[in-house]
C-alpha cells in the first residue's frame, strides 16, 4: 500500500508543488492583510492548499497518462510510472479523475466564483499535455498553468481578482515557462524526430537559452512592478533580490555546450527562488502590513 501511494506522488512529480505553492500562499496572504475577511483563516488556509494539491494531481496525472506512449520511447522518461508499469494506465485516469472531484467540490466550498470556474482551472492545466503535439508554445501555457494559482488564492479570499493577482500570475508565468525552455533542452533531438515542438527542438540551444533569459528577466520586471504594492522594507528587497540572483544563475550553469546541470537548475534552483520569494514577501507583510 504504502509502494503505490510513493509511486502515485512519483507519477505527478508531487515535489514539484513547491514551484507554484509558495506563490498562491504569498497571493493568499497579501489578500488576507489587505481585505480582513470574515471567514476563519485556517479554515480557508487549508482549502486553498487542497486545491493546489489536487490540480496539481490532476495536471501532472493527466500529463502522464496522455505523454505514455510518448515517454516509453524516450530513453530519458522509459522507466516513469506508467511506462515502467508501475501505475496503469486506467489507474491514472482513475487517479485523475477523483482528484477532479475533489478539486471542484473543495473549490465550490470556498466561494461560488471559485466553484464556477475551477472547471476552467482544470481545462487549461489539462491542455498543455496536448501542446507539444501541435506548438512550440507549450512553454507559454505551462507558465498560464501554474500562473492561476496566485489568481485563485486571491479569488478565494476576495472573491475578486484584483490587478496585484495578475501581476504575481504574471511572474510565474513568465518565470515557469523560462525555466520550462532549459528542462526542455534535455528532448531537444528526441522532439525533432517524433515531430514534436518545443523551443530547443525549433531553435539551437544558444536561441532557446536566449528566449529563456528574456522570459526571465520579464519576470524579475514584473515582480517589481508587484513589489511597489508591498510594504516597503528590507525583507521585500531582499526576497526580490534573492529569487532575481537564484534565476540568473540559472544560466550561468546551463549554457549551449554545458547541459548537465539542467536538473539542478530546474529542480533545486527554482525551488529556492519561489520559497526564497515566498518567506521574505510573507514576512514582510506579516510584520509591516
Amino acid at each position: 500500500m504504502i509502494n503505490k501511494i510513493v509511486d502515485y506522488l512519483r507519477l505527478v512529480k508531487f515535489s514539484h508543488t513547491i514551484f507554484a505553492m509558495p506563490m498562491a500562499l504569498l497571493a493568499f496572504t497579501y489578500a488576507w492583510v489587505t481585505t480582513s475577511p470574515e471567514q476563519p483563516l485556517w479554515v480557508l488556509l487549508v482549502q486553498v492548499v487542497l486545491c493546489m494539491v489536487f490540480a496539481r494531481n490532476v495536471a501532472m496525472g493527466f500529463n502522464r497518462w496522455a505523454d505514455r506512449k510518448i515517454d516509453a520511447e524516450n530513453p530519458r522518461t522509459a522507466m516513469r510510472e506508467i511506462p515502467a508499469g508501475r501505475v496503469s494506465p486506467r489507474g491514472a485516469v482513475v487517479f485523475v479523475v477523483v482528484n477532479a472531484v475533489l478539486f471542484i467540490a473543495v473549490a465550490a466550498s470556498i466561494n461560488a466564483l471559485c466553484g464556477w470556474l475551477s472547471p476552467v482551472a482544470l481545462a487549461i492545466v489539462m491542455f498543455y499535455s496536448y501542446c507539444k503535439r501541435f506548438t512550440a508554445m507549450a512553454h507559454i501555457v505551462l507558465g498560464i498553468s501554474l500562473g492561476i494559482a496566485p489568481v485563485g488564492a486571491t479569488m478565494a479570499v476576495t472573491g475578486a481578482a484584483p490587478l496585484e493577482c495578475w501581476l504575481l500570475a504574471l511572474v510565474v508565468m513568465s518565470w515557469c515557462a523560462g525555466f520550462d525552455i532549459i528542462y526542455a533542452l534535455q528532448d531537444a533531438e528526441f522532439d525533432r524526430e517524433r515531430g514534436l515542438h518545443s523551443i530547443p527542438s525549433h531553435f539551437s540551444a544558444r536561441t532557446s537559452l536566449h528566449i529563456s533569459a528574456l522570459l526571465h528577466m520579464a519576470s524579475i520586471a514584473l515582480l517589481l512592478w508587484y513589489a511597489s504594492f508591498q510594504p516597503q522594507s528590507w525583507l521585500l528587497y531582499m526576497g526580490c533580490a534573492m529569487f532575481a540572483s537564484i534565476v540568473a544563475s540559472e544560466h550561468y550553469i546551463v549554457t549551449p555546450k554545458r547541459q548537465r546541470n539542467i536538473g539542478i537548475a530546474f529542480g533545486t534552483f527554482n525551488a529556492l527562488a519561489s520559497v526564497s520569494l515566498a518567506v521574505c514577501l510573507i514576512a514582510n507583510l506579516l510584520i509591516y502590513a
